[in-house]
């Protein structure tokens, strides 16, 4: 365990990292296409089944195919998207049981967290939660939807960071990212006001120290989460999903 580390930035999705064999500018697109399919994912705007065509998206993000071919191989690598020869790419479509397994893993390493987190954790680091669970709120309360799904499930991989390990917190958002997919198709309408009161109570045994009921707690949220699956695949529009380009082509 390591001294609380700077504050996290808000996840960025394991998938953006870089490889140093490409040219700084592909990177760059590469990284900036990658990002926004799965940000789109995590916020529930592009739903699994979505056929994600190269020219369609390379339009969309003013690259060529190529970049965008990168970008999706990236995707699939990550399990967030199928390529299916002769047919192209989809946002990945998982199955019931990749879904309990997906749930599985996270109960597994979650639960380990917050243990060992309940017995280390700063004054500093709880300040830290309750400034998120605030942002939370305000986003649950503006009936925010994207803003919310987002920092709900980022409440998961900000407690992963304070351990200081990246690569623990990169798995964490790679769950995370996996899980957004399976709730889209399987998970009825999960309410935002209780995911939050239950990563209140969490913050709240952590704070105490109370590595028993902070496992516990965390333990019941996951089963909530995966006890609401049920199949309900919707597919949207690929541009609405992705949201409108700026001249230079980046999200607006």
């Amino acid at each position: 365990m390591t001294a609380r580390r700077p504050a996290p930035t808000p996840a960025r999705p394991p998938t953006a990292r870089k490889r140093a064999a490409e040219p700084a500018a592909a990177q760059t697109s590469t990284e900036r296409i990658v990002d926004s399919i799965t940000t789109a994912i995590v916020e529930r705007r592009l739903m699994p089944g979505t056929k994600l065509g190269e020219q369609k998206l390379a339009d969309i993000f003013k690259v060529s195919r190529t970049l965008v071919r990168q970008a999706l191989n990236q995707l699939s690598r990550d399990k967030l998207v199928t390529l299916t020869p002769a047919r192209g790419a989809f946002v990945a479509t998982p199955s019931v049981e990749e879904a309990r397994q997906v749930f599985e893993v996270r109960n597994l390493i979650e639960s380990a967290l917050v243990q060992r987190l309940a017995q280390s954790i700063t004054p500093a680091q709880v300040a830290e939660l309750r400034t998120h669970l605030r942002d939370e709120r305000n986003a649950v309360q503006r009936t925010d939807v994207s803003g919310r799904t987002r920092l709900l499930a980022d409440f998961h991989v900000v407690l992963a960071r304070m351990f200081g390990n990246e690569t623990l917190a990169d798995l964490v958002a790679d769950l995370l990212s996996r899980s957004s997919l399976i709730s889209l198709m399987y998970q009825s309408a999960h309410s935002a006001e209780a995911s939050y009161a239950e990563h209140v109570a969490i913050v709240d045994a952590l704070e105490k120290r109370d590595a028993r009921a902070a496992l516990r707690l965390m333990n019941e949220h996951l089963e909530h989460v995966e006890q609401n699956l049920r199949l309900h695949p919707r597919v949207p529009d690929l541009a609405e999903a992705l949201g409108s380009v700026n001249a230079t082509g980046g999200l607006a």
